[in-house]
């Protein structure tokens, strides 16, 4: 089977030639059916047709799931319950239901400005699924506010809400709290790749890293903007998505292209020996 790179295609024809139980990790990011403008796509479908269709696609990505595997879905308000309806009636099991909030939300004037995101945490067999903690561990408000000498010198795993602030700290998980501290992406991140729909990569550095180890496949139905490639590329998993844009596709993999130039340049920078002493010179 090919894997790390984007194919492209409808994904429930791509998935459906892949060989049943691939995947380690599923990440999907499927179309909010909102009206969000896509070169290919038409996102906004009757809605029956968008869960018939929903109902396909999460057919075919549950085929691909390994029997230990974990599929992560993020979706918005209008269809959450659809689809955690349809994902038990396949039989995965729910580990967690949770709400990312972000900053730079999306700003409405006649209801509350929307926020936030769901993402729906799945497994195929409630007895056996990787989930790594320590790989994710954050401090917890005893260690950083109460010096309580029962916390966990290691931290505690992060909460089910996950609220994601830009002006403390560009550093995932080193504020001295318990919450995510990196924003939705705007326009304005260098992060940002053009794709109307991309999520930021401590996102998935988070569900990677709890979900799966090196080696493991991870796999995107909706590659999009190429987030969850990049970075399980970066965390030395092996990698698969699936994209229906020509266009987007060939994004992706400039994107894969330059993280692999990022680590060939970390890898050529130059190690001075631990037995090499810095000499003082004196001006």
């Amino acid at each position: 089977m090919r894997t790390n790179d984007v194919l492209e295609g409808d994904c429930i024809q791509v998935l459906a030639d892949l060989p049943a139980g691939c995947a380690d990790l599923v990440f999907a990011d499927p179309p909010f059916n909102i009206g969000y403008q896509y070169d290919v796509y038409d996102d906004r479908r009757a809605k029956e047709d968008y869960l018939a269709w929903t109902e396909k696609w999460l057919a075919a990505t549950v085929r691909a799931l390994a029997p230990h595997g974990s599929l992560f879905l993020a979706i918005g308000d209008e269809f959450v319950a659809e689809h955690k309806v349809r994902l038990d009636a396949l039989g995965l099991t729910m580990r967690n239901w949770i709400v990312w909030h972000y900053t730079f939300g999306v700003n409405c004037s006649k209801k509350f400005n929307r926020s936030h995101a769901h993402i729906l945490y799945y497994v195929r067999d409630p007895k056996n699924y990787k989930f790594f903690p320590d790989a994710v561990r954050v401090p917890s408000a005893r260690m950083t506010t109460y010096a309580d000498r029962r916390a966990n010198p290691v931290g505690k795993l992060p909460d089910d809400t996950w609220v994601l602030r830009p002006q403390e700290s560009d550093v995932h998980f080193q504020s001295g709290s318990d919450t995510w501290h990196v924003p939705r992406v705007c326009g304005t991140f260098s992060e940002r790749t053009g794709h109307p729909c991309q999520m930021p990569e401590a996102v998935l550095d988070r569900i990677i890293r709890v979900a799966s180890e090196k080696g493991d496949l991870v796999l995107d139905p909706f590659a999009g903007s190429g987030t969850t490639l990049a970075v399980a590329k970066k965390l030395g998993r092996q990698y698969l998505g699936v994209e229906l844009s020509e266009q987007y596709a060939d994004g992706v993999r400039k994107r894969l292209q330059m993280v692999e130039f990022a680590e060939g340049l970390a890898d050529a920078q130059p190690v001075m020996p631990k037995s090499a002493k810095r000499v003082a010179v004196k001006r």
